[in-house]
């Protein structure tokens, strides 16, 4: 199907949000105020209020379900806890953390996956005013030193850590100073005391929970969410109930139709709860909708991707959010298989991704599978914020552009700064963060003389004469450089049209050139996609690069990248694949999946050398 003759194509699906209407109001020095004219609305009181409500709504109703773990660490069938269940074991929970004196200042540390334990701990804690501190799962398990663990542990001091699988964290424990903290596991730690999850369940609550209860409000802190940024250790984003129930309400205030009562909205996450994007707006609007959420325990890796295809063809999404890399990986499945197709797409009102663009190519993908199940197009958004922020624009509207971060969200004030070529992203608003965790100083230098929260991002409009048509993300304002001739290159913007051009071989890359002649890139491989490029599934990683076939590939792909962009700033004239992934413990890479461009340079030093080479060595790929 030819997407491009769009004149022939069907409509889209509707999309049941307002239409944008902005203010917008002009500033000294070139500064530019976005504010939406759709007011916030009611925003509820806590999440810890807003479960009682619901749990008092639909006490039968499933609320989270995951798969049971069998013995060969596969999945077996789904197994649910309900609204009313849920908050009978937080209460427990509650009371149980009460009694052992954790509370404002004595947070509650979380090393566990995403699950139904690990959502009644974090809702106990909530009512027991007790912050709750989610630890990114690769801090623990895919770590060498621990050095970010033990940083997130000095920096929260917690009196407790919940750990699901106690042999599993056993390593990552043993590095703590654990020193009258307790540890409460589901599995137990051979040769260490642990309280066990079920004596916590038993806990049976008292008055002081509700006393708890009664004195949660808009600025009681829910929890620290550790952000890596662009220095390597990671700082704690304080998140406030006030922050999460303005993003709800936020998002309800440009709905402009209600479900039906008689349905109830099904969900499948595979994002981690340690995130914002999952943790934070995935799990609230889910609680708010009076959803069920299925946690997945697929990702969008080789191997564990078959996991999520096999829960999608049990549930029918109303709405389907992921990673750009997982729609890729996602459509791969849905072109083969046209029952699964037709599942995906029975109940879906739109799709929603986030983290990075989406390239051209997998939303027309996209589209074609959407009208062979529908005979309809998709709407597909976006929402962009950060930890820090919580989200604060998001396209709520249709659109056949992609790359939009959307307009700002009701009760948000976006402040666009110039910033060199650029406009810098700065916000105010309910949902942005107080600032970080027993850190005054970044948190003094993170907000300027307005109160307004920089992000350290840039964008543009899509059309400045219009700013109703949205914004354009363009790029990270520190991570952007000169070439030698004194040019700008935006790396932010490079590096996403450089691997939708390579698509699906390219799956992240490092811009180069800084101070030098011409624009380079360092890439890792889809070594997936790479074996079949080189037209051998049976390939080692070695081989399947060095094949010409790939090479070829490449050289094509940029090369038309090149022609599409001929500029110094765009044109990519020389590419280096790696095989060693970007590290954690050298800060190349967050928890999120997000790129530290800085520091990869300064740790692959090396590489940068070979790929600038007067005489470059054989696995330099040159491009026309």
């Amino acid at each position: 199907m030819n997407l491009h003759a769009k004149s022939d194509l069907p409509p889209f699906r509707p999309l049941p949000m307002k239409a944008p209407s902005i203010e917008t109001t002009r500033g000294t020095g070139g500064v530019i105020y976005l504010k939406s004219r759709h007011p916030l609305g009611p925003m509820a009181r806590s999440i810890a209020h807003l479960l009682e409500e619901k749990a008092a709504a639909h006490p039968d109703r499933n609320f989270i379900g995951e798969r049971t773990p069998l013995p060969d660490g596969s999945r077996g069938d789904w197994r649910y806890i309900t609204y009313g269940e849920a908050d009978a074991q937080a209460n427990a929970v509650a009371q149980a953390l009460l009694d052992r004196g954790l509370g404002p200042d004595a947070p509650l540390m979380i090393l566990s996956g995403n699950s139904i334990p690990h959502a009644v701990m974090m809702l106990g804690a909530m009512k027991a005013r007790v912050p709750v501190a989610p630890v990114s799962v690769a801090y623990s398990l895919m770590s060498g030193d621990h050095g970010k663990l033990r940083h997130v542990f000095e920096t929260a001091k917690p009196k407790m850590i919940f750990v699901d699988n106690g042999p599993l964290y056993a390593r990552a424990l043993g590095a703590l100073p654990l020193d009258g903290v307790d540890t409460v596991t589901i599995l137990p730690i051979p040769g260490r005391k642990t309280t066990p999850y079920q004596d916590v369940l038993r806990t049976r609550p008292t008055r002081d929970v509700r006393t708890s209860m009664d004195k949660i409000g808009h600025d009681t802190v829910a929890k620290y969410l550790f952000t890596s940024g662009s220095t390597g250790m990671p700082k704690g984003a304080i998140q406030t109930h006030g922050m999460m129930c303005a993003v709800v309400a936020a998002q309800e205030a440009l709905r402009t139709e209600e479900l039906s009562p008689d349905e109830v909205p099904q969900g499948l996450e595979w994002m981690p709860w340690n995130h914002i994007s999952a943790g934070n707006i995935g799990f609230n609007n889910n609680l708010n909708a009076g959803g069920t959420v299925h946690l997945d325990a697929g990702k969008p890796l080789p191997g564990m991707f078959d996991e999520t295809i096999r829960n999608l063809r049990e549930i029918s999404p109303i709405v389907f959010g992921s990673a750009p890399i997982a729609f890729g990986w996602l459509a791969d499945a849905m072109e083969r298989d046209p029952v699964l197709r037709d599942r995906f797409f029975a109940k879906l009102r739109y799709v929603g991704y986030g983290g990075a663009t989406m390239g051209q190519d997998i939303y027309e993908r996209l589209q074609a599978l959407s009208i062979a199940a529908t005979g309809m197009r998709i709407p597909i958004t976006t929402m962009y914020g950060a930890t820090e922020t919580q989200g604060i624009t998001v396209v709520h509207w249709v659109t056949e552009r992609v790359g939009l971060v959307g307009l700002p969200l009701p009760g948000i004030t976006l402040k666009l700064v110039p910033n060199g070529t650029k406009l810098e992203v700065r916000v105010k608003g309910p949902t942005v963060t107080p600032g970080y965790l027993n850190r005054p100083d970044l948190t003094q230098k993170a907000f300027d003389e307005e109160g307004f929260y920089s992000l350290g991002d840039a964008v543009k409009f899509l059309d400045e004469s219009d700013p109703e048509k949205g914004l354009v993300f363009d790029g990270r304002v520190t991570e952007d450089f000169k070439l030698h001739s004194g040019t700008w290159v935006s790396t932010g913007t490079l590096r996403a049209a450089a691997v939708a051009a390579a698509s699906p071989l390219i799956q992240d890359c490092v811009v180069c050139g800084q101070d030098r002649e011409f624009v380079a890139l360092l890439a890792w491989p889809n070594m997936a996609a790479a074996k079949e490029t080189a037209g051998d599934p049976g390939l080692s990683p070695k081989e399947a690069l060095a094949s010409e076939k790939l090479r070829g590939f490449l050289r094509e792909r940029l090369a038309a990248h090149n022609r599409a962009n001929p500029a110094s700033s765009t044109r990519v004239k020389r590419i280096l694949l790696m095989l060693e992934p970007p590290s954690i413990d050298g800060h190349e890479i967050t928890d999120k999946g997000y790129i530290n461009q800085r520091a990869a340079l300064e740790r692959r030093k090396a590489l940068l050398e070979q790929l600038y080479a007067a005489q470059p060595s054989a696995e330099v790929i040159e491009i026309e």
